[in-house]
Formats: structure tokens, C-alpha cells, sequence
């Protein structure tokens, strides 16, 4: 389903996805070498309840996971990229930390991810991935408008990725987001100009680079859930909710 939304519906979710960010910027500011990662899901639950919000994540069963997810947020360590489910687990110093949240609120949902490292060490290779997927989310970002289609964003994020030399997953990527997390249309990380569906004001997308070193295999954790590199290579993610506008496109998940 393809989901357009009202303007009063695109104001609700501007405060979801101030919400989503502030999350996610807290959680970051906190997070230092030692912090456990059940330690950051416990944050994120007591944010989103204090904030009246609901986590579209705890309860969410789809066809790939082992669902239900049963956990706030999402957190991927070094070689796992998606869906990482939060476990007993302390982060050292250099660890490349993925953090992917998504919350409705008032009945709009937005998602958002974010990676970094933790600590004092700043491997240049981590660093150069990360910053491929903040350049890749930023064109993709620029590609999208009324009258453009998603594969107009597909072609500017794999543009960037496949010249930074990245292998680009299709199997999962983009994707419309409104009073339900997961919609219409599929945005793949990589794709063909003047392809796909055409985006009109209201449409509201999740757009996700996301990277893997040197593969685009993935693997599933023992968990049914973590999707790690088949090659246990380091990965990056970064996403940012967006709404078609008459003038462009609005990028929802940024702080207040």
C-alpha cells in the first residue's frame, strides 16, 4: 500500500521524527566504551513511553524475523547492519555502533538510523564507510520530489556508494512509512533513472543507505533477526525519514 498523507498528518509526523531524533541523539551522547547495548534499548523505551509515543518495534512479527522483535531499538555492532537485536553486550573502544529507531506518535510514524564509533579510535576505513552512507542518504535526499520517481533516489545513493566501491544489497532498502511503519514503494540503495513509482506531495519515504565492506551477502543471526556480512566485514547505515513537498523534499527525523 502507498500511503499519501494529509498536511495535518505531515505536522504530526514532524513531531514524530523530532521525537525519533532526539532518541537518537541522546543515545549516542550517552553511549561511551562499557555501555551495554541493553543499556541503550532501556533508554530508548523510557523516551519513547515518557514522550507518549509507541514503539513500532516491540511487537513487530514480519516474515524475515523471529518476531516478535521485543526490543525498543535496534543496534548493529561492527559487522551487523540490520535488525540488530539488543543483547547483553559491552562496547569497546572502536566498536562501529548502528542505532535504528523507529516510533509513531499521534498515529504517524518515523525511522531513522544512525552509525558511529565509540571511544577514542577512529579506524579511517569505519570512517570513510559511515561518511559513503551520510553522502549517499544526502543525494538520495536531493533526487526526491514531486514529479520524480524512486528510482531517481535509487540511482543518486548507489552513485555514490558503488563509486566509493561499496556492494550494494537490494534485498532490503527504502521505503514508504506513514500510520505504519513498513509501506509502499520499495526505494532499493541502487537503481535506474525515471524508474518507479512517482512521488507526489504527502508520500512520505524512509530512505537507508547501507553498506557492507567488501560483500552484499547477508547473513542471519542465531537470533532470526541480526543481519550480519557474510563475511564479517564492517558495516554503516544511515536513514532519515523524508515528505514530498510541493518544493521538494522535508526531512523529518532532524532535532528541534
Amino acid at each position: 500500500m502507498v500511503e499519501i498523507l494529509s498536511p495535518a498528518e505531515v505536522s504530526r509526523a514532524r513531531d514524530t521524527g523530532a521525537l525519533v531524533a532526539d532518541i537518537l541523539r541522546t543515545a549516542r551522547s550517552r553511549t561511551t566504551v562499557g555501555t551495554n547495548l541493553l543499556d541503550i534499548d532501556q533508554w530508548a523505551q523510557a523516551m519513547i513511553q515518557e514522550a507518549g509515543a509507541q514503539s513500532c518495534y516491540v511487537d513487530y512479527a514480519p516474515s524475515f524475523g523471529r518476531g516478535p522483535f521485543g526490543h525498543y531499538i535496534c543496534t548493529g555492532v561492527n559487522d551487523a547492519v540490520l535488525h540488530g537485536l539488543p543483547h547483553d553486550y559491552a562496547l569497546a573502544d572502536g566498536d562501529l555502533l548502528t542505532l535504528d529507531l523507529a516510533v509513531s506518535l499521534g498515529g504517524v510514524a518515523a525511522d531513522a538510523a544512525i552509525s558511529f564509533i565509540v571511544g577514542e579510535s577512529r579506524p579511517p576505513e569505519s570512517v570513510a564507510m559511515i561518511r559513503a552512507t551520510e553522502r549517499a542518504l544526502s543525494a538520495g535526499i536531493a533526487a526526491a520530489g514531486p514529479g520524480a520517481r524512486t528510482g531517481d533516489i535509487s540511482h543518486a545513493i548507489g552513485a555514490v556508494l558503488s563509486a566509493e566501491g561499496y556492494p550494494i544489497n537490494t534485498e532490503f532498502g527504502g521505503h514508504g512509512i506513514g500510520s505504519t511503519m513498513h509501506q509502499d514503494p520499495h526505494v532499493a540503495n541502487t537503481g535506474r533513472r525515471g524508474r518507479g513509482y512517482k512521488l507526489r506531495p504527502g508520500l512520505m519515504l524512509a530512505l537507508e543507505p547501507w553498506v557492507m565492506a567488501d560483500t552484499a551477502e547477508l547473513v542471519t543471526d542465531p537470533d532470526g533477526w541480526t543481519l550480519r556480512s557474510a563475511t564479517g566485514c564492517r558495516t554503516a547505515h544511515s536513514e532519515h525519514t523524508i515528505a514530498i513537498t510541493h518544493d521538494g523534499a522535508e526531512i523529518i527525523t532532524l532535532p528541534r
